[in-house]
């Protein structure tokens, strides 16, 4: 999540679009150390991608997973604290399946079926379908992952939430937005920038 121009959150030194980069890094090292999976960073130094940008990298490779990895804001007094996993809302679905159709137009395939040709409605529907699969897939995903990482993780739902992030809309690769913990709140930050926080992250992801 963010970087370059975009910040993110965080006040003082430590910006959102550090610390996320470097528990990305930490996945990665951790992905290649067990092998058998192939790791892409939709971005690997402080550089800024727009939020189209960044599914599409993952589309391109034919990755059969998107995390989008970020560090949560709140007010100072709330006391929130924990890690959150979102999914993509059913309204936030049907809007992409309009915007992606349109996109999709000019492309050869979605899921291994051809929309060249094919009418307008034809392709939404296609789209359509597509995403639902997709969604499905992304919340098991989520469910997983808040299974596994109980009790080595602290979470502030214990069950996926949703909502319209434009970065989960691929149509065709399952995607998770994972709100690590909250960058200003002192326990989650010194959970995730020490190096054992970061392994404990890693291994659980």
């Amino acid at each position: 999540g963010h970087g370059g121009k975009d910040p993110g959150a965080g006040a003082g030194t430590l910006k959102e679009k550090e610390l996320t980069l470097a528990l990305a890094r930490a996945l990665r090292d951790e992905l290649l150390k067990q092998g058998g999976v192939r790791v892409a960073l939709t971005r690997s130094d402080d550089t800024y991608l727009l939020l189209g940008e960044r599914p599409d990298v993952a589309r391109r490779l034919g990755a059969d997973l998107f995390i989008s990895i970020h560090a949560d804001s709140t007010e100072a007094d709330s006391g929130a604290l924990g890690a959150t996993v979102y999914t993509l809302s059913a309204k936030g679905s049907n809007e992409a399946a309009e915007r992606m159709a349109a996109r999709e137009n000019a492309a050869d395939e979605i899921n291994g079926i051809k929309i060249r040709n094919q009418s307008d409605d034809v392709n939404a529907i296609l789209v359509d379908l597509s995403q639902r699969d997709t969604q499905a897939r992304s919340e098991q995903f989520a469910g997983l992952l808040l299974r596994e990482a109980r009790g080595l993780m602290p979470f502030k739902e214990a069950s996926p939430e949703s909502a319209a992030f434009a970065v989960l809309k691929s149509p065709d690769v399952p995607s998770v937005l994972f709100e690590t913990g909250y960058i200003n709140n002192e326990n989650d930050v010194a959970r995730l920038v020490s190096p054992a926080g970061r392994k404990t992250f890693a291994e659980t992801l």
